[in-house]
């Protein structure tokens, strides 16, 4: 049997092995930890003697061991019997009751059919049934078609509580029998839904005539009203449950009340241009008015849900904004137009005559409405409106000065004012037009004022180019024609004293708290500059055209021994100047100072011309002498027409007849040392020029001066407002000399 045992171990390890790894290594564990326990016990030979003690007591450990497994595994198995009958039993008791169900199934099923031949007995009583019911209300029935005609004929004559009464009835009704019969409306019904729209249009169209209502018959506008929030709360309470809800009868009202509004005021066809200030003023008039109704009349017919006020007043200010925006889109807008619109919507509109009226109801809550026009609407108009004012006064300053330029060429002379002083009605047409149309802005925005004001500017500036370019064309027919205009020269007195008047007055057209424009000033002070600078400039030319042939003999021998030469270009310009006096001031001493200037400078290019040239030292000194008189002559001239000395350049010739005076050639480098510290501008070719005309030079004499005014340090730079002199002084180009004589080089 061990072996047995043993066998059965040997041929079932490899099975345990292979199924349950875990006990192989139980086993392993528990006969290593024996023995390591036997190797400790018999470690020493004597205690070999109690192998036997040992031994029986472990056999009794393993008896005790196996009967303990024994009555465990018995357990165990005594309970598993007892599960399987258990389930041997419940399977038995589970079979018995799918067979109870199976018969209940069954039973079920025969009922079911035996239900079913039942059906149309059951819907016969419920017909039977609904029937009954129906025949009791059989006599409301029969009323129906009457009720209804009645009801239309309510409608018609605005009985409309009455006729709201008998169409609640009704629609109750149908819903009885709706709900009695659970199927489709009867056919007797099929016109209340159109007679409830019949009263419902109704009921709108008399709210939307409420503000002559609210006048004539306010009980006929509180009973629609009333109908209108009557069935209001029937939206509120059946619109969940019913077809055809909410109603919305209240919404209906509220937009007849919109809608009758911005017909009686804004649906009528655009004014025209012409009658658009008419149009407006109207409306200044009739919207407070408008309001006013609506508070006194109107409101006190609706609840106070309705905030009838606030309808009125946001109603005409959206329909006003609307209709603004068309008449913005009008092409045909002129300038006064658009003025009319910004101004009406800007400032009369907001304004204490209209929606700040002191007396305005609260209840119209305007605090939230946006403006009239937005500021995209508004910037458009004010542009539109500048692009067309600035070709009217393109067109008017036009005008006048083409009715300027036509006075020019008139027979007699320019009109004085009563200061004696030449005097045209230009510089005040232009200055009125510019500052009318700027001023005028003030009662629209300051961003209209300033797009004025800078288009105004350039305007001006163009005028003046234009005017320009007029005395260049009146220059061009005096040139063809020395006798016309009879009057040229006055007539550019003229011209210098608008140039005055319009200097002086540009500033003042700059409103109060408006910057100019970024180089518009500069543009005009130019253009300014350019008119004076060309009327200077004309007006010198005519001096000179006048003084031209007296000044062809200077100098000349006859001009050494006379007198007679300088007299009459004195007698000339003081003719000339004369007339200066018509000129305001400062002007008049600027013409003055330029034409003298003007006398010196062709005095001066005359005599660089080399014209005359001293044969000896008698004829140096009467140069020298004739000079000085004639720097005297000048002084005098221009002071006795009120030219103070220290605005004249005379004193030239004072200077330079020292160069004549002087007997020593050899002495003129410290001369000229002195003139060229007097005068920076003068040149070599000047002093070259000027020792020629001395005749007594010799080569390396004019080279000795010539150097000396090298190595002179470089003068000082101008103080401010010094003007050159001898630069504007031409001087003629030597004459070259050849040795061979003339003929040809054949």
């Amino acid at each position: 049997m061990g072996m047995d045992t043993e066998e059965g171990q040997k041929s079932g390890a490899p099975q345990a092995e292979s199924e349950w790894p875990e006990l192989e290594k139980a086993e392993r564990l528990a006969r290593g930890a024996a023995l390591k326990w036997a190797s400790g016990i018999f470690y020493r030979p004597e205690q070999l003697t109690r192998l036997d003690q040992y031994r029986s007591r472990e056999a009794q450990r393993m008896c005790s061991i196996e009967s303990r497994i024994k009555s465990t595994i018995q357990s165990y198995l005594e309970n598993v019997q007892t599960g399987l009958e258990q389930l041997s039993l419940a399977l038995k008791e589970v079979q018995e009751a799918r067979e109870a169900l199976a018969e209940a199934r069954g039973a079920l099923r025969s009922q079911a059919e035996a239900a079913h031949t039942l059906e149309p007995l059951r819907e016969l009583a419920d017909q039977h049934g609904q029937l009954q019911a129906v025949t009791l209300l059989l006599p409301q029935l029969l009323a129906v078609p009457e009720a209804v005609a009645r009801t239309q004929a309510l409608i018609q004559g605005r009985g409309f509580l009455e006729a709201y009464r008998v169409l609640r009835e009704l629609e109750q009704l149908r819903d009885e029998v709706l709900e009695l019969l659970g199927g489709p409306e009867l056919p007797l019904f099929e016109g209340l839904t159109h007679l409830g729209e019949e009263l419902g249009l109704a009921v709108g169209k008399v709210v939307g005539s409420a503000r002559q209502l609210a006048r004539d018959d306010p009980a006929l506008l509180v009973a629609a009203v009333r109908v209108a929030e009557l069935e209001e709360q029937r939206d509120i309470q059946l619109q969940s449950s019913c077809p055809g809800r909410p109603r919305a009868w209240r919404q209906r009202c509220l937009g007849a009340l919109r809608r009758a509004l911005e017909e009686a005021y804004f649906e009528a066809p655009a004014p025209t241009p012409s009658g658009l200030a008419g149009h407006l003023a109207a409306l200044r008039e009739a919207l407070p008015a408008e309001l006013a109704l609506a508070e006194s009349l109107v409101a006190p017919c609706c609840p106070a849900d309705y905030a009838v006020v606030k309808l009125w007043a946001h109603t005409l200010h959206q329909g006003l904004c609307q209709h603004l925006q068309r008449l913005m889109d009008c092409e045909d807008l002129g300038s006064q137009d658009i003025f009319t619109l910004l101004h009406w919507a800007l400032h009369i509109y907001p304004g204490p005559e209209m929606m700040g009226r002191p007396d305005l109801s609260p209840e119209a809550d305007i605090s939230d409405l946006q403006p009239l026009l937005s500021l995209e609407a508004v910037e458009q108009l004010e542009r539109t409106y500048t692009e067309k004012i600035k070709i009217s006064i393109g067109e008017w300053l036009q005008k006048a000065l083409e009715g300027e330029v036509a006075e020019w060429f008139r027979e007699q002379e320019p009109d004085m004012d009563p200061e004696g002083f030449y005097h045209s009605s230009l510089p005040a047409v232009v200055l009125q037009i510019l500052d009318e149309n700027i001023r005028v802005t003030t009662l629209i925005s300051s961003s209209l004022q300033e797009r004025i004001y800078g288009m105004a500017l350039r305007e001006l500036g163009t005028f003046l180019r234009s005017l320009l370019e007029a005395l260049e064309h009146f220059s061009q027919e005096h040139l063809k024609d020395v006798s016309k205009p009879r009057h040229y020269v006055p007539y550019l007195l003229v011209c210098l004293n608008h140039y005055t008047a319009l200097s002086s007055s540009v500033s003042l057209l700059q409103p109060t708290g408006v910057s100019t424009p970024t180089g518009v000033s500069a543009t005009i002070d130019a253009a300014l500059g350019d008119l004076k600078k060309k009327i200077c400039r004309l007006i010198l030319d005519a001096l000179l055209e006048e003084l031209q042939p007296l000044f062809v003999a200077l100098p000349s021998r006859q001009w050494l021994s006379s007198l007679v030469m300088l007299d009459k270009v004195c007698e000339q310009t003081a003719s000339f100047c004369s007339r200066f006096s018509r000129v305001r001031s400062p002007m008049a001493q600027t013409l003055l100072s330029e034409s003298e200037r003007a006398v010196v400078l062709e005095y001066l290019r005359g005599l660089m011309q080399g014209k005359l040239v001293c044969r000896n030292s008698s004829e140096r000194i009467q140069t020298s002498e004739r000079m000085l008189q004639d720097s005297v002559q000048l002084r005098e001239l221009f002071l006795g027409l009120e030219l103070e000395e220290n605005a004249q350049t005379g004193a030239v010739l004072g200077a330079l007849q020292e160069l004549f005076r002087l007997q020593d050639p050899g002495l003129l480098s410290l001369e000229v040392s002195s003139f060229l510290h007097k005068f920076p501008d003068v040149s070599e070719e000047h002093i070259g020029a000027l020792l020629d005309v001395r005749g007594d030079v010799s080569r390396e004499q004019r080279q000795a001066v010539l150097e000396t005014m090298q190595a002179n340090p470089p003068p000082p730079p101008p103080p401010e407002g010094h003007r050159p002199l001898f630069s504007l002084v031409p001087v003629p180009s030597p004459t070259l000399v050849f040795c061979f004589p003339a003929g040809s080089c054949s």
